[in-house]
């Protein structure tokens, strides 16, 4: 049983774990990925309701995750097919959300599901296989914490420092930092890599675009950071409410005007609190892989891969930022540049796992700062 917090109840067939899950339920509009969703540390705290009906069909395999563990707190489809048919697949979907606790439901309409969250918004929700009570449900729907005000960050980042060397994923394995060195000819760029939440596939662009990757914990001090003496720093991806990571802000303003900086998602959101912005909730968030962006410079439309619930206010940049890109859907803001400064961010996912490949350019934007003299 899947109980909303506005007292609505969806009513299906169990698969996964057996147990019970709690978070803020949103839907994701992907069509292929459900491996990559389900371990982006973004989700944390979330239920996730997927849009395409047919879920599990590819099975899942040990290269496809996008971090160390799945973060979805339950799964919602329409109907879910136990017996893959991939080469790759290494065992069904629903026994690898139940080796990791994950409760899934599927037969319940998410047409209907789905209407009713763009309507009335994503809100708390309880997924259960253990108690079917509704009335129970719903209350305990409605007594689950909000995104809003929590630092959830803390949940999903590293707790040490490490290096990264992999590169983009391949048939014949992946391409590592000392083959992209050898063909590009030259040093490798040194990039500390904030972990608010990161994505594998960020990591894997960056070194194909040439960096050393040191990701650190997201609570790392600036001076710290720019103690590594780094060619730049990026800001990674990540759960929950921009506005309530502690310390995130003060320690961006600190490396801002130091060393190119490139953030994404909660990085970007982060960067625009830093300047001294405000950022605000969605009604029900952007979750998918076909987000159209505009970008202002050139007028081209992007395609683009998109996870997030909170969103930049445009009104509090007071000329700190400039806009560089707007969704074509609610005319949100989608990326900021700060003029005179080697600093550049955007909302959506230009590495795409999931997703179109449209944006993939903005890595080597990234690069193309921190080589110029």
């Amino acid at each position: 049983m899947l109980a909303l917090a506005d007292g609505t109840v969806f009513r299906g067939r169990s698969f996964g774990a057996l147990g019970e899950a709690s978070g803020e339920l949103v839907f994701n509009t992907s069509m292929t990925g459900y491996q990559e969703i389900l371990t982006d540390p973004s989700y944390e705290g979330q239920l996730v309701a997927m849009t395409y009906p047919q879920i599990g069909n590819v099975g899942v395999n040990c290269e496809d995750v996008e971090s160390r563990r799945p973060f979805v707190r339950g799964f919602v489809v329409r109907e879910y097919r136990h017996a893959p048919s991939n080469w790759r697949a290494e065992q069904p979907l629903g026994d690898y959300l139940a080796a990791h606790g994950i409760p899934g439901i599927e037969g319940i309409d998410t047409r209907a599901l789905v209407r009713h969250l763009r309507d009335h918004g994503a809100q708390e929700a309880v997924l259960s296989s253990t108690d079917l009570d509704p009335e129970r449900l719903v209350r305990r729907a409605k007594d689950t914490p909000s995104l809003v005000g929590r630092d959830l960050v803390r949940e999903v980042t590293c707790r040490e420092a490490y290096d990264w060397t992999d590169g983009p994923w391949r048939l014949d394995g992946a391409r590592t930092l000392a083959q992209v060195t050898a063909e590009r000819g030259k040093p490798p760029l040194r990039v500390v890599a904030y972990d608010f939440g990161i994505k594998q596939n960020i990591l894997r662009k960056l070194v194909e675009v040439g960096c050393a990757v040191r990701v650190v914990p997201a609570a790392t001090p600036a001076r710290e950071t720019l103690a590594l003496a780094p060619d730049g720093v990026f800001l990674s991806n990540g759960p929950g409410d921009p506005d309530a990571v502690a310390g995130a802000r003060e320690t961006v303003a600190a490396l801002l005007g130091q060393v190119p900086v490139f953030g994404i998602c909660l990085g970007h959101q982060i960067l625009a609190l830093a300047l001294g912005a405000r950022t605000y909730k969605l009604k029900f968030g952007h979750h998918g892989g076909n987000q159209p962006v505009k970008d202002l410079a050139t007028d081209k439309v992007e395609i683009t891969a998109q996870n997030h619930g909170f969103a930049v206010d445009p009104a509090s940049l007071g000329g700190r930022a400039r806009v560089t890109h707007v969704n074509l859907n609610d005319h949100t803001v989608e990326g900021l540049a700060i003029d005179g400064q080697p600093t550049f961010s955007v909302q959506y996912h230009p590495e795409a796992s999931p997703g179109p490949h449209d944006a993939a350019y903005l890595f080597r934007r990234f690069v193309d700062l921190m080589e110029r003299p």
